[in-house]
């Protein structure tokens, strides 16, 4: 990565980093303490858990498309202040209802597709998924942090304080934002010739997207599913609750660790699509073994390991693979739609495996959640992996060219596709096909390393 990049993988992961440690920490508190509430029910608590996804799926396809022709960063600074608001009331709450209108208004902070899209606008093609595995690995460390600290600040300062935490750390993230993360310059070659129905359309008509959009469904939905259980079943094996953390940090680890030479091999020697399938293959396989091994300790141990570095391959390969896919221009409607069938797979997932867990078991529970995963492998065997295409790093001299003219002189050159524009950098990084000529290039304009 040219050092651009690497500055742009750093900031944006620290981003996702401060957000999700904030909304990980409330998840083993959140149920623990909600009978402090008054009219507190298990209905309530469970809506209260669940309606930060609805607004999540609700809004991420409407803010993608936003971003697409406002900008991706007052998009991320008007989620992350509605995040913390919601933080604020849900804080300043006695009564569970008013949680929930916390918790809904944090959701509605939907930024994930943006925040993917602007990854994508700031990194080149073919180091795109190491920069998402990146991401993924902040946001796995968080997941770890929190399980160990949610707790204990709940503990010191009751949940109130714990939501006043959230919104602090949101706005930590403005701050980010404004400082650390570059504000790039994003020009497709038909960028500004579509409505934003006509951007929504060609993304649902597109059925190379739609089977990446069908597989982030799958992926969250099977892990919502099978984390209704094992929690209990780790505790059935005798592990205390509040040493949970102690089994998850090192399989975690352990997972990132596994997943790296299998994106080394995908991106390398062109083996996403194996790589791809035998991920999903692996998982099944885990899955259906559960249904007579999860009663011992070590074998769920194993089960959440290969889970998790087959998740996170899958988790880093499908937004790079979303951001490779898409049409010109719509990297942040592609985005949104994606990140609504992934919160939204997420609420289905939980609700599916809650009820063949109570209903028949936790046998049942692994078996439907291996089918769901089978029939996801059968839709991803047709999938076509993107063609390859280059990417340029263009620099030129000070004060000759500036973003609108880079963009509107450089697209109009056969075998370009985009191009995305760091102005303070003097760098830019176009996207071309395999047989583009860079001697066509304008004068003043030069290859960089």
């Amino acid at each position: 990565m040219s050092a651009a990049e690497r500055r742009s993988v750093a900031s944006l992961a620290t981003l996702y980093a401060f957000r999700m440690l904030g909304l990980f920490m409330l998840l083993p508190v959140l149920s623990l303490y909600a009978g402090e509430y008054n009219h507190s029910t298990p209905m309530l608590v469970g809506l209260a858990l669940g309606i930060y996804g609805l607004g999540q799926a609700a809004l991420q396809v409407p803010l993608g498309m936003l971003s697409d022709r406002i900008g991706r960063k007052p998009v991320i600074i008007s989620g992350l202040l509605l995040f913390a608001a919601g933080g604020i009331v849900a804080a300043s709450a006695d009564n569970i209802i008013a949680v929930i209108v916390g918790r809904l208004l944090q959701g509605t902070g939907a930024i994930a597709s943006t925040l993917t899209a602007l990854l994508a606008d700031l990194t080149r093609e073919q180091h795109r998924t190491k920069a998402m595995a990146a991401i993924g690995m902040s946001i796995g460390v968080s997941f770890a942090v929190a399980m160990v600290l949610g707790p204990l600040v709940a503990a010191a300062v009751g949940v109130s304080g714990l939501f006043l935490l959230t919104s602090l750390l949101a706005v930590i993230g403005v701050f980010i934002t404004l400082w650390l993360v570059p504000t790039p310059d994003i020009g497709g070659v038909d960028a500004n010739n579509q409505s934003l129905q006509g951007l929504l359309g060609r993304c649902l008509r597109d059925s190379n997207l739609m089977r990446l959009n069908l597989g982030i469904f799958s992926l969250h939905a099977v892990l919502m599913a099978i984390f209704v259980a094992v929690p209990s079943l780790l505790e059935d094996q005798g592990l205390l609750r509040a040493d949970h953390w102690k089994m998850y940090l090192p399989v975690m680890l352990v997972a990132f660790i596994g997943m790296v030479p299998l994106i080394i091999y995908a991106e390398k020697y062109n083996g996403m699509k194996r790589v791809f399938l035998s991920a999903i293959s692996a998982i099944i396989a885990v899955l259906f073994a559960a249904t007579w091994f999860a009663q011992d300790y070590w074998y769920l141990v194993l089960m959440i390991t290969v889970f998790f570095v087959a998740f996170n391959l899958l988790e880093a390969s499908l937004p790079s693979l979303v951001s490779k896919t898409v049409y010109p221009g719509g990297k942040g409607t592609a985005m949104g739609v994606y990140s609504t069938f992934q919160f939204f797979g997420a609420f289905c997932g939980g609700a599916l495996g809650g009820g063949l867990f109570g209903r028949w078991g936790v046998s049942a529970l692994f078996v439907g959640a291996a089918i769901f995963a089978g029939i996801w492998l059968l839709v991803a065997w047709g999938m076509t992996v993107p063609a390859k295409s280059e990417n340029l790093v263009l620099s030129w001299q000070f004060g000759v060219w500036d973003a609108a003219r880079l963009r509107r002189e450089v697209l109009e050159l056969p075998g370009t596709f985009d191009i995305t524009v760091l102005e303070s950098e003097q760098l830019a990084y176009l996207r071309v096909s395999p047989n583009f000529d860079p001697a066509t290039l304008p004068d003043g304009i030069r290859l960089s390393s």
